[in-house]
């Protein structure tokens, strides 16, 4: 099997939802605040690029 590696922050259930189409969700929680304002950082801007895409094509 594959293996794919999303470093990034994931919306709650998104491994409940991966694991019920028959996959492993390996999660990590952060502690660090560096790294955990980084990933929010990197979340958002992935977001807002999601709303432009679907608002302006």
């Amino acid at each position: 099997m594959k293996t794919i590696t999303y470093n990034k922050l994931v919306r709650d259930r998104i491994p409940e939802i991966i694991e019920a189409n028959g996959k492993k969700a390996v999660c990590e929680t952060i502690t660090r605040d560096e790294e955990y304002i980084k990933l929010l950082k990197d979340k958002l801007v992935e977001e807002m690029n999601e709303f432009l895409e679907c608002r302006y094509g």
